[in-house]
């Protein structure tokens, strides 16, 4: 007998389709929506819609307090100290997998299921919960999950790890769900049209001066418009023209409100430090471990040694440089389809 299950629903195909899945296997399914957004009750709708189809009972959860505070406020301050955060990877940790699975238990739910493509598996020998990627590659989200516990691995269920997304459309086709040729979300859900400086500008109610674009030498090449409409490896939008060819963004400095501007060949780096580690499928190791890892979501994994540096930072060393190392991005460990781990990046190091 499978235990009661909560499956946080989007009103999307993913989640309303892993729904169908767990009915397939047993389980006794309830549907939560977290509203992320002051009055924005109305957005669960569409999740209730499905519920509905599905024939599963359905709650909203009010997050949208704490969705402010962890995600919206940690972005913002991460841009104006010149960092690039990744907003998912802290929502996931810290409210759909914490204060929504919170709730889910509350309603006497076992586990948590999502529309996530990845896999889970429990390691007989060491006990441990294993986060693994999608059988799938390109619809693969490991990379946003990699800061997860082994106690809210433990409470998790992802079904739709071994499907492709158009077997997922398929099977919610097929079974007549509303959803099932729902467009997919590309942008962070707070800014939809993609324009961080804008949202921050608006978000705070604050300026944000205009100061130097200067090359590595110090020399002024121009003028930007507010460090927080900057990224490293950025290209587009700088409005500075140099003999030397192309530039890039290839450092943020808050301190004395300047960006460093580059050729493409600066922004590669064979090292990096990070911290904020979060280690899955192992605790902290006691010598460097030979894995591979990726800086970014949509990259492929890189051979690289992981050096535990203190209890909390790592320094990965890649066999070959790495281009735009971003401060503020994850870097994530695999061994073969298995997150090692993960954590938050400070700053790349040319060798």
């Amino acid at each position: 007998m499978h235990p009661r299950a909560a499956v946080a629903m989007s009103g999307g195909v993913d989640s309303s389709a892993a729904v169908w899945l767990l009915q397939e296997q047993g389980y006794d399914l309830t549907g939560i929506t977290m509203v992320l957004f002051p009055g924005g009750e109305g957005c669960g709708e569409e999740a209730a819609q499905a519920a509905r189809q599905l024939g599963i009972p359905h709650h909203l959860l009010d997050l949208s307090q704490a969705f402010r505070q962890e995600v919206m406020d940690a972005f913002v301050r991460a841009y104006e100290a010149g960092r690039t955060p990744n907003p998912c990877v802290v929502c996931n940790r810290k409210l759909k997998f914490g204060a929504l699975l919170d709730k889910a238990r509350e309603l006497g739910c076992g586990k948590l299921a999502t529309g996530h493509y990845v896999r889970l598996e429990e390691d007989r020998g060491s006990g441990r919960f294993l986060l693994k990627k999608a059988l799938r590659p390109e619809k693969d989200q490991s990379y946003v999950l990699y800061s997860l516990t082994q106690e809210q691995l433990a409470h998790s269920l992802f079904p739709l790890g071994g499907l492709s997304k158009e077997e997922v459309r398929t099977l919610a086709q097929d079974h007549g769900l509303s959803c099932a040729r729902k467009g997919e979300s590309q942008d962070i859900c707070f800014i939809p049209d993609g324009d961080y400086a804008a949202f921050i500008r608006r978000y705070t109610g604050r300026d944000y001066p205009a100061g130097p674009f200067i090359d590595e030498a110090g020399r002024v090449l121009g003028e930007h418009s507010g460090i927080i409409g900057y990224t490293v490896g950025q290209r587009r939008g700088l409005g500075v023209s140099s003999n030397q060819g192309r530039l890039y963004v290839k450092e943020v400095r808050p301190a004395d409100n300047t960006v460093v501007l580059s050729d493409n060949q600066s922004l590669f780096a064979r090292a990096l430090t990070a911290r904020q580690v979060n280690w899955i499928a192992c605790s902290a190791p006691g010598a460097p471990l030979r894995l591979r890892a990726k800086v970014r979501y949509r990259m492929t994994e890189q051979p690289c040694t992981v050096e535990p540096v203190g209890p909390d930072q790592v320094r990965v060393v890649f066999e070959q440089p790495q281009r735009a190392i971003t401060p503020g991005q994850a870097v994530v460990f695999y061994d073969g389809d298995t997150v090692v781990g993960g954590a938050v990046i400070e700053k790349g190091e040319s060798l």
